[in-house]
């Protein structure tokens, strides 16, 4: 990592400001060759202190490109541990483009796709569960996402994850001590301690694995299809739950042709919600085309929102759509209630209903409380956010359980020793990988390639 790297690290764009990033061992060289100092005082980049910030202009081949503000930082207290320079200009895409270009011209290369979290997991700042907490943190939707970020950029989620491992390398260790004697057998209330502290392990692997749905919601959000037969007030809902008039609503049946996605704040929870075109018997090729596509997004949904028309009569087409949508979590919303009411639910239907007006908003809230209830059992806890995994987390942790569970039938069927560590031996690595410490350079680049270029 001698070289020196360089990326825009805001938005492209037109804004107030933009930052153009540098690191590596030559980062202050690179800055000092395309910036001129101003104002009293001024220094060379070189000369400067850490954390200090300067006034001056970007030049290029002696040609003013941008006058900046320059914030030089010396390692270790850096993002990356190395020597960096962030340079603040003006905002849009030229300004910044042109100060990038000053940069590379003058030794440093574009940086590629989480090139700076990675140096930083490189040089031992964070490990990879917080490298993954900082694209977490750019991608939140909502304020509970960005603060199970934070607490597992943190550390919160590492430190288990190192105790973890901790424990089973201790087992491990004892095992291969006793290899090492191959004449003396492990006693017998020496394997019992063995074997109880491997199912400790488990049990608490078991309960990192609970925490990996919550994850998934927090991070990704849940999908939610509205549907319904046409002119039973899909777009007026989704203008609803979202607060503002993102849907075209129109009293002509079969204005929504296409699917909408937009995503919303849900009691802390971000759930994208799709509307659709109404279900129906299509006439043209285009509603041909909006009905297949409801049904796609049917496909691919945790969670459809089925719209019904309240001032209307129950038919056996929707009879036919809860048939169809049962195999989901669902809850029919009774919509028009503010209307005379003529529709009756039969018997039996097995979901939620809840009554709604899109006119005046009643029940709209209701709806939001059943929406999170349905999708997150029970209340959101302080101590939940700390240790939510993610889903190669998942993986890991399910490969180290197994490999435990292995270890333990081996040792209860009087298993070798030597057969018995090597199971030990592949948990610990699968534990290990999720901070890090037996990550490969493939599992690398597939983590940091997610990420944008500049951070």
């Amino acid at each position: 990592m001698e070289d020196t790297i360089a990326a825009i690290s805001t938005p492209v764009g037109e804004a107030g400001l933009a930052v153009v990033r540098l690191s590596g061992a030559g980062a202050l060289e690179v800055a000092d060759r395309c910036f001129v100092p101003l104002g009293r005082g001024r220094v060379r980049v070189c000369e400067a202190a850490s954390h200090t910030v300067h006034y001056g202009k970007m030049v290029s081949c002696g040609r003013r490109l941008d006058e900046v503000m320059l914030t030089v930082y010396h390692p270790p207290r850096t993002f990356t541990r190395e020597p960096m320079v962030e340079i603040s200009c003006h905002g849009g895409i030229l300004p910044a483009k042109l100060v990038l270009d000053a940069l590379l011209a003058a030794g440093a290369r574009m940086a590629e796709p989480g090139e700076f979290t990675k140096r930083a997991f490189l040089n031992g700042r964070i490990d990879l569960a917080q490298a993954e907490a900082v694209a977490d943190i750019i991608h939140s939707r909502t304020e509970l996402a960005l603060e199970a970020a934070n607490e597992q950029l943190e550390g919160r989620l590492s430190r288990r994850i190192n105790l973890l491992r901790d424990d089973l390398m201790s087992v491990l260790a004892h095992l291969e001590a006793h290899l090492d004697f191959p004449d003396e057998d492990i006693q017998p209330d020496a394997q019992e301690k063995i074997r109880a502290r491997l199912e400790e392990a488990l049990g608490f692997m078991g309960e990192l694995l609970r925490t990996a749905n919550e994850g998934r919601i927090l991070r990704r959000g849940i999908r939610a299809v509205i549907v319904g037969r046409p002119n039973a007030g899909k777009s007026s809902l989704l203008n609803e739950l979202l607060g503002q008039d993102r849907a075209i609503v129109s009293p002509l049946a079969g204005t929504t042709r296409d699917t909408i996605e937009e995503t919303a704040n849900i009691r802390g929870l971000p759930v994208v919600f799709i509307d659709t075109a109404g279900l129906r018997v299509a006439g043209d090729a285009i509603e041909q085309e909006g009905v297949r596509r409801t049904r796609e997004a049917l496909a691919r949904v945790e969670l459809v929102l089925h719209v019904l028309d309240a001032s209307d009569l129950w038919t056996p087409e929707d009879t036919a759509h809860l048939e169809e949508f049962s195999g989901k979590k669902r809850i029919l919303i009774r919509n028009k209630i503010d209307l005379r009411a003529r529709m009756e639910m039969p018997p039996g239907i097995g979901s939620r209903v809840i009554d709604v007006s899109c006119v005046s908003g009643q029940g709209i809230e209701p709806l939001k409380d059943s929406i999170k209830e349905l999708v997150w059992a029970g209340e959101l806890q302080a101590g939940m956010l700390q240790v939510m995994i993610n889903s190669r987390h998942q993986e890991a942790l399910n490969r180290a359980r197994e490999a435990t569970r292995r270890t333990i039938e081996a040792m209860d069927g009087g298993a070798p020793l030597d057969l018995v560590a090597i199971d030990l031996r592949i948990a610990t690595g699968a534990v290990g990988e999720i901070v890090g410490k037996t990550a490969t350079e493939d599992l690398l680049d597939s983590i940091f390639s997610q990420f944008c270029i500049g951070k």
